[in-house]
């Protein structure tokens, strides 16, 4: 029954509510169980929805709740949290007792996924059954529609909701993805409603639905008008074919893991535009129809060419890292759960399907009907949208999972002979009817990873990664298989028989939409590719012409990297043996204006970059395997590159062309600046005087000795100018001391406001910023010192280093002379 609008006003609520702000965690949960268990479900109704927004925050992210993604399981509050909130705890007993009396909650249709909330605004109810006889009309209008849901489902809905809301959290609380209570708790209900072994366990108390209401069958495009007759939910439908459903147990209790599943999936995955939803929703029937020509099926009006392609708006939404990482734990476990189907139910024979248990068909298709399209086009977004640094690993990760599922059956292997273990020949049909999550992802990932730096260790892991993946023995075989088949000329269908491929739009379930025996790989593969790209898409072999020149050039890329990462290896190898503990006083290598790093951060060491040159080159030999590249051709790329090439090219300026005011990158300077293959010479132009104090200089002293010099200049500036403008040996020797070379003026090229500086004639000065050097001032003190154990005065001794700097200057002078005359 509904709920009423205007209901009394409940003391057990606001009991509850005084005591949420005074008591701790520990004594609000037990009393919490104790109200559980004592109330009657009309008490608790009143509760229920207040009790979720204390626990999961609330969906517009102003209540935080009980901060689960920050609870590790390090802090007191963790195992209080886990037990109350435990599949069989106290709060899913609560769910259950509301859920025996079917009372409703209402979740505002503003606070679902871009996509689907703009399809509902537009009139268009999502084909997905968690949407179906739900949406509450209110007399405000359409912007005020909610969704009635259940119980188990307005719970679910909160829990999956708290992980993409952004919330104002306490400043400095860091968040641990893999181990706080969140992600714990959300592999805890995968686990338990989505079973490898046994049945979903019953509910403790009686339902006397046994099902959630569903869609009846329906074209997407029919308005809200068509949709409030009752049907028996998709999952239902199927299973009321069955013999003796009522004697099976599971029959009645496994709508929760379909909801379950349901409401991840739409919550976290539905993130794209709003055309893309829509071409989602469609039926694939209508994209077949146009490439297979296939008469028997039921007549639907073709989309016009162009329409519905990906080549659409994004929804302005960011997945954040631990987001994904949340989603990789469902596709890790929908594999798993998928692979403990029993071996004489992955046959496809009618037979075997007939006495199949309603959990044993729903581990058949779940993969496929739930999760595919919408997970392809979210890792395709953050393919697109992610920034190019080491944070993509868990975007990365999660498409890996997704294309392995032989990673996830159970089996116990080898470490040390899982390297080189064969992809089984019974995954070909997985990867044919995903093959563009294997060949399109791979082109996304190609077109990321030519634009990061390869010299940093982190990024070189992920080539590999990708690498050694697809290396794998027998997948490639399997893609390249299933790329024929794509390719397969369509008149070649004609003669074969027809056949009805039915969709949730067109009578279908998610469960029974399984293919007749007749349907072949050819149907399947292209069914999958047009239903995910559209009737109109262009399909780039992965093995093509054009993707293998693309592989060539990251070769050579890898190429260059490794060079670049050997080459600071074997740097900072040498800086490291040569640094002392006198390079405190600014006596070691100080580097200033050649100081280089290849990679994005700051952490890099000489180990690091080992560890790049290994994954860089185990990357190499995996690709050249892949595109079966003979060391012929590898050779004739390393021989283009040179032995000698990396350090020219370490000297040389990125790729630039001459522009009006100043040099101008090119694409390929940008690669090359990016993989630190040619870089800029970055040092300082201006005047010595005004450069930033280094460390090696004591800064009172640079500026005191900044003020003393430019009295002094200012003073005798014109003296200074006509002692320095003699052409005798006096002139000469003034210019030694007082006309010192401006920094950076050597012969490379420079950008315009530079040259216009360095045209001015610059004016003989004084410079004594020499003497606030800890270098220096470290060796005053040492002669100093001398001088005291020889018994030298110290005035005699500043009279003697006097002396000794002007004879060095006359020697320089003299010395100088004496060259150019040569």
């Amino acid at each position: 029954m509904a709920a009423p609008v205007l209901q009394q006003p409940s003391f057990l609520l606001a009991n509850l509510k005084v005591d949420s702000t005074t008591k701790p965690l520990l004594q609000r949960c037990q009393e919490l169980v104790k109200v559980i268990d004592e109330y009657p479900a009309k008490e608790l109704h009143l509760i229920f929805p207040w009790l979720v927004e204390t626990v999961f925050g609330s969906l517009d992210g102003v209540i935080v709740g009980w901060n689960l993604r920050f609870l590790q399981a390090r802090s007191n509050e963790y195992n209080i949290a886990m037990d109350f909130l435990d599949p069989s705890g106290p709060m899913m007993k609560l769910v259950y007792k509301l859920q025996a009396e079917d009372y409703k909650y209402e979740i505002p249709v503003s606070y679902l996924p871009g996509p689907v909330r703009a399809s509902i605004h537009e009139g268009v109810l999502p084909d997905c059954p968690l949407f179906h006889n739900k949406l509450q009309f209110p007399l405000s209008g359409l912007l005020s529609l909610s969704l009635a849901l259940n119980p188990f489902e307005f719970y679910m809905f909160n829990l999956a909701s708290s992980l993409i809301t952004p919330k104002n959290y306490p400043p400095g609380q860091l968040v641990s993805a893999s181990d706080n209570a969140y992600f714990v708790l959300v592999d805890s209900y995968l686990k338990y409603f989505l079973p490898t072994e046994g049945n979903v366990p019953p509910s403790p108390f009686s339902d006397s639905r046994g099902s959630v209401s569903a869609p009846a069958p329906r074209s997407p495009s029919v308005p809200f008008a068509g949709y409030g007759i009752h049907s028996t939910s998709l999952l239902k439908r199927h299973i009321s074919h069955q013999p003796c459903v009522n004697a099976d147990p599971a029959a009645q209790e496994i709508w929760r893991s379909e909801t379950l599943l349901q409401v991840f999936v739409e919550i976290w995955l539905h993130h794209y535009s709003l055309e893309m939803y829509q071409k989602l929703q469609s039926p694939q029937l209508a994209l077949l129809q146009y490439r297979l020509s296939m008469s028997s099926m039921p007549c639907q009006p073709l989309a016009p060419p162009g329409s519905g392609t990906l080549h659409t708006y994004q929804e302005p939404f960011s997945p954040t890292e631990e987001h994904v990482l949340v989603v990789r734990l469902l596709v890790k476990h929908l594999h798993a759960f998928s692979s403990s189907l029993k071996p004489e139910q992955v046959s496809s024979s009618p037979s075997a399907h007939s006495h199949a248990s309603p959990l044993e068909e729903f581990k058949r298709v779940v993969v496929q009907r739930f999760v595919q399209q919408k997970l392809y086009v979210f890792l395709q977004h953050c393919f697109g949208h992610w920034p190019l640094d080491a944070s993509f690993r868990a975007v990365l990760e999660t498409w890996l999972s997704y294309i392995q599922p032989w990673r996830y059956t159970g089996e116990k292997t080898n470490p040390l002979t899982d390297q080189n273990r064969s992809v089984p020949d019974k995954w070909a049909s997985f990867v044919q009817e995903n093959l563009l999550m294997y060949t399109k992802l791979f082109q996304g990932f190609l077109n990321r990873v030519i634009r990061t730096d390869l010299v940093n260790v982190k990024n070189a892991l992920m080539v590999f990664r990708v690498a050694k993946v697809f290396a794998q023995p027998n997948l490639t075989e399997m893609i390249q298989k299933g790329e024929q088949l794509f390719l397969e000329p369509e008149h070649v269908l004609h003669h074969r028989q027809h056949r009805v491929f039915l969709t949730p739009g067109h009578g279908g379930s998610f469960l029974s939409a399984r293919q007749p025996a007749g349907t072949d790989a050819v149907f399947r593969v292209k069914s999958h590719v047009y239903g995910l790209e559209g009737q109109d898409c262009q399909y780039k072999q992965m093995f093509g012409t054009e993707l293998r020149g693309a592989v060539l050039k990251l070769i050579q890329i890898i190429a260059q990297a490794r060079q670049t990462a050997k080459r600071i290896s074997d740097h900072s190898a040498e800086v490291a043996s040569n640094n002392s503990f006198m390079s405190w006083f600014g006596m070691g290598s100080s580097d200033l204006n050649n100081t280089f790093s290849g990679s994005e951060g700051g952490d890099e060491t000489g180990e690091c970059f080992k560890k790049t040159h290994e994954f860089l080159d185990r990357a190499l030999e995996n690709l050249c395997q892949i595109f079966r590249l003979n060391p012929g051709q590898l050779s004739q790329l390393m021989a283009n590159l040179g032995s000698g090439q990396d350090d020219i090219n370490s000297r040389q300026l990125p790729d630039c062309i001459q522009g009006e005011n100043g040099l101008i990158l090119t694409d390929l300077g940008r690669m090359q600046i990016i993989n630190g293959l040619r870089r800029f010479e970055i040092e300082y132009q201006g005047d010595p005087e005004l450069q930033p104090i280094r460390s090696y200089e004591n800064a009172v002293l640079v500026r005191l000795l900044f003020r003393i010099s430019s009295l002094v200049n200012d003073r005798f500036g014109n003296r200074m100018e006509a002692l320095c403008s003699r052409p005798d040996f006096l002139g000469r020797l003034g210019r030694h001391y007082l006309a010192g070379p401006v920094a950076g003026a050597s012969g490379r090229r420079k950008s315009p406001v530079t040259r216009r500086t360095l045209e001015r004639n610059p004016q003989p000065r004084l410079s004594i910023r020499t003497l606030a050097s800890y270098r220096t001032l470290l060796l005053l003190v040492m002669l100093y010192v001398m001088g005291a154990l020889l018994s030298v005065g110290p005035l005699s001794c500043t009279l003697l280093i006097l002396t000794g700097g002007v004879l060095y200057g006359v020697l320089l002078t003299l010395l100088g002379d004496k060259l150019k005359s040569h």
